[in-house]
């Protein structure tokens, strides 16, 4: 059984399902699984019958804690400053810090059939609607610190508090300290070594915790969100989900405080880049926003949904890493649609498709079995001059694209022109030389024999597709006693004049057949390409 349809199939009456995030910078594309793994567990539970809502939420009082993100002269100014009242990026069309990468952010989830209920926390504080979370965790503040330290091993001094205060002077959230909670008020302390990133003004006073004037520590927010929004499931990074972590405290938070069960939980694992967990503070990962005009948006929900939740992702878009998840997503299609696939399947990979795909009401027997060029092939045919794409590919397949395979043609177009200028390996960008290469004087007489022998295996019939060459030269290798790394290196030496370059296979049928043909014999003739005299 696929993972959400495990997770929905424990879920009965109305369920809210739940995710959330705070925007401290450019969010990175690891950020998206979550959001999509929650649409996932959504749709599960929607085709069950069972009434469900998705919320998303932007944590927008959170103080900047993200250096990398400021110019250094607003990193003294602004650290430790609720989000919400740091200005925006300069140029920035929103009216502060929180709303300019929140949007970015938010922008990707219409494109990937994402449609939640939103909140900003900045309006649920200011509103009155966490006042009465904040006086309950302020009424049980010693409960709260016997789970901090039973729980797990944090500690904090007798008389702390589990709030926040804005401090009236400096506008700071992040270097208060509250305690003395009458009912009322508390009194606060502004430290300026409260912590490492941000420096504290001094200030000292006493304020009402309500209508947005504090707010909870985040470990205390989380599971009095809960309580506000109903919440029934929600994940959360493994990093959270660790015993006696972040998550137990809460479950504890939400079932001693606020007397209410915790939503179920379903831990997932990162999405790495260059095998690091990508951080939006830090800056590190490719963002979202980028990533999502890159990939189509079937591919990019395949990219967190093809494996279980707990399994981590290492996705550099650098190299060879979008190709392959391309031919990953075609081959989980072909399985879809009841074609045959090499190698072995995940379970469900059906399932794994229909979660895939932007439209949850879409019929997968009809998506799976649209025709969609290999990624390779037509980065191939981009590089090289007068192809007519959608000729090409119409004649690959054997009809005319559609509508919807033309489409296809489109997104996959502009993925794989922006990863050869941005992503791709010196290796798969190509020039075919007009002309035999001097370097094919190199060749060895098996190589030339081989390629003698593939010229007259095409000639007759040549191979229509990336796939059929490539079985064709492995068998012409195999019958010539040629290793195919020497036949590859053979073909890349008599077209690219280079002993590397791109699937073979596909590098051939990306150009005419005669030019193909005509190559392939001259290069398996020559003994020697000698340089013209005088030069």
């Amino acid at each position: 059984m696929y993972w959400a349809d495990e997770v929905a199939e424990g879920a009965s009456g109305p369920q809210v399902v739940n995710d959330s995030k705070t925007p401290s910078g450019t969010v990175h594309v690891g950020s998206l699984r979550g959001v999509v793994l929650h649409d996932a567990i959504r749709r599960a539970v929607a085709e069950r019958g069972v009434p469900v809502e998705l919320r998303y939420g932007i944590e927008d009082l959170d103080p900047m804690d993200a250096q990398a993100l400021l110019t250094p002269d607003a990193v003294e100014r602004y650290m430790g400053v609720p989000l919400l009242h740091v200005p925006p990026p300069e140029g920035s069309r929103d009216p502060n810090y929180a709303r300019h990468f929140a949007r970015l952010f938010l922008e990707t989830f219409d494109a990937l059939g994402i449609h939640p209920r939103l909140y900003w926390m900045s309006e649920q504080y200011q509103s009155g609607a966490m006042d009465p979370y904040v006086e309950r965790a302020l009424d049980r503040s010693e409960v709260i610190l016997d789970i901090y330290a039973t729980v797990s091993t944090v500690r904090h001094p007798p008389g702390w508090l589990p709030v926040h205060v804005i401090c009236e002077r400096c506008g700071r959230s992040g270097t208060t300290i509250a305690s003395e909670w009458d009912g009322r008020e508390v009194t606060y302390e502004c430290r300026p070594d409260l912590v490492t990133w941000a420096v504290g003004c001094g200030n000292r006073g006493r304020v009402s915790p309500f209508g947005g004037r504090a707010k909870l520590v985040w470990n205390v927010e989380w599971p009095a969100r809960w309580g506000l929004l109903s919440v029934t499931i929600e994940g959360c990074g493994k990093d959270l989900a660790t015993a006696g972590g972040s998550r137990d405290r809460a479950d504890a938070i939400s079932r001693r405080v606020f007397d209410r069960e915790p939503p179920i939980n379903v831990p997932y694992e990162f999405l790495n880049i260059g095998g690091r967990k990508m951080a939006t503070s830090k800056a590190l990962g490719a963002p979202a926003h980028r990533m999502a005009d890159v990939l189509p948006p079937e591919v990019l929900r395949f990219l967190f949904l093809r494996y279980r939740p707990n399994r981590a992702i290492d996705f550099d878009p650098s190299g060879d890493t979008i190709p392959r998840l391309f031919d990953e997503f075609d081959r989980i299609a072909d399985a879809a649609a009841g074609r045959p696939t090499r190698g072995e399947l995940p379970p469900d990979p059906e399932r794994i498709f229909r979660m895939s795909l932007v439209d949850p009401d879409a019929d997968p027997a009809i998506e799976a079995a649209r025709y969609r060029p290999p990624f390779g092939h037509l980065a191939l045919l981009l590089q090289v001059p007068g192809v007519d794409l959608e000729e090409r590919f119409a004649a690959e397949k054997g009809a005319p694209l559609d509508e919807a395979e033309r489409a296809i043609l489109v997104a996959r177009t502009r993925t794989a022109r922006t990863w050869l200028s941005d992503f791709a390996p010196d290796q798969a960008r190509l020039e075919v030389q007009r002309a035999l290469p001097q370097a094919a004087g190199g060749l060895s007489e098996v190589q030339r024999t081989f390629l003698r022998r593939l010229a007259d295996a095409a000639s007759s019939e040549p191979p229509r597709s990336g796939e059929a060459w490539q079985t064709l030269i492995f068998g012409i290798s195999r019958l010539e006693g040629l290793p195919p790394g020497n036949a590859f290196g053979a073909l890349y030496l008599s077209f690219l004049g280079r002993p590397n370059g791109p699937r073979a296979g596909w590098l051939l049928a990306s150009l005419a057949p005669e030019f193909v043909i005509d190559r392939l014999r001259e290069a398996g003739g020559a003994l020697a390409v000698r340089e013209p005299a005088g030069t």
